[in-house]
């Protein structure tokens, strides 16, 4: 395996023959298959190239080219992950998919398992529901599933607005507003990529910024990426529910459409705390800093990522180049 590409192939399990069925090692020039512990993404290995292959619930997956990224510091345009890396709030949407598995089971008890985090946080809400019908309630249908989704989500949107609901379901990661001043004061201009629906993600970053001081987020960052928004009431109708992250266009569009950069001009680089976004990032061809307290340990990823840091403080140097 090349190791400019996985930095530590010992993290990923080998395999002898893809699950797409089209790649077999020692065949066709293919030197390895490998995929990482939550067995998302497969990596196809031929001679110094490789390939991605991206699996897909909703029966729509696909394959990428998977180069080594290009980054010179100083960072001219940081891109962000929302949930987990810039707003604390994956247990408030983890929260959400265990009510709705409960209520299309009928079981109020119901609760998801430690082992069931890494699929149901960092891919879309399709993707996550699929997965929980798969597991707990096969015969639903994620149509059904999203329905009761979106119903509970704007219930409890509308009580944290309120004043009634969930009064930790959004907060500011540590340190955040330090890190975002920083980036300004270097003239870099910033991102902020989510798989979530605008409806979703907007109130999350709006009342992290309250909290904060920091004015209208949409003025602040110079581009803000969502999987885009709700076409029909209860239905999500957008191409972010069949290419979201790991999948590299949200990625890809903040960084050229938004910022105005392209991978090959190495001065882009990106924060996240999941393994779908790490992957999302590194296939849209940027360099990404880990942010402990996700997924991307769990999910075997971490050779994924440049840098791991506890704190968006920590990741300055690395984003300076100091």
């Amino acid at each position: 395996m090349p190791e400019n590409i996985i930095r530590n192939k010992h993290e990923f399990y080998s395999l002898q023959e893809s699950s797409s069925g089209l790649f077999k090692t020692g065949e066709n020039g293919v030197t390895g298959i490998y995929t990482p512990k939550d067995k998302k993404v497969e990596f196809i290995y031929l001679d110094k190239k490789a390939l991605c292959y991206v699996k897909s619930a909703m029966g729509y997956p696909a394959f990428y080219p998977f180069n080594p990224p290009v980054f010179s510091p100083s960072a001219k345009g940081v891109l962000m992950d929302l949930d987990g890396t810039s707003v604390h709030s994956e247990n408030f949407w983890i929260y959400i998919i265990e009510r709705t598995v409960a209520t299309l089971m009928n079981n109020p008890s119901f609760g998801l398992k430690q082992e069931d985090i890494p699929f149901v946080s960092g891919h879309s809400v399709s993707e996550h529901l699929q997965y929980c019908i798969d597991k707990y309630c096969p015969g639903k249908t994620v149509e059904e599933a999203r329905n009761i989704y979106f119903s509970i989500t704007r219930y409890e949107m509308n009580e944290i607005m309120e004043g009634r609901g969930k009064t930790d379901a959004f907060s500011p990661a540590p340190n955040l507003k330090e890190f975002l001043l920083t980036l300004k004061e270097n003239n870099i201009k910033i991102g902020l990529v989510t798989s979530g629906l605008t409806e979703k993600a907007l109130p999350e970053i709006v009342s992290a910024f309250r909290t904060l001081g920091l004015g209208d987020p949409l003025e602040f960052y110079d581009a803000v990426i969502s999987a885009g928004t709700a076409i029909v009431k209860g239905q999500v109708g957008t191409l972010g529910e069949l290419a979201p992250k790991p999948h590299p266009w949200l990625y890809a569009e903040t960084a050229r459409v938004g910022l105005g950069f392209s991978s090959n001009d190495g001065c882009v680089i990106a924060l996240e705390d999941s393994s779908a976004g790490v992957v999302s990032a590194r296939l849209a061809g940027f360099p990404c800093i880990g942010v402990e307290g996700g997924n991307i340990r769990q999910s075997g990823v971490t050779s994924l990522c440049c840098n791991m840091v506890s704190n968006l403080m920590d990741a300055l140097p690395i984003i300076l180049g100091r």
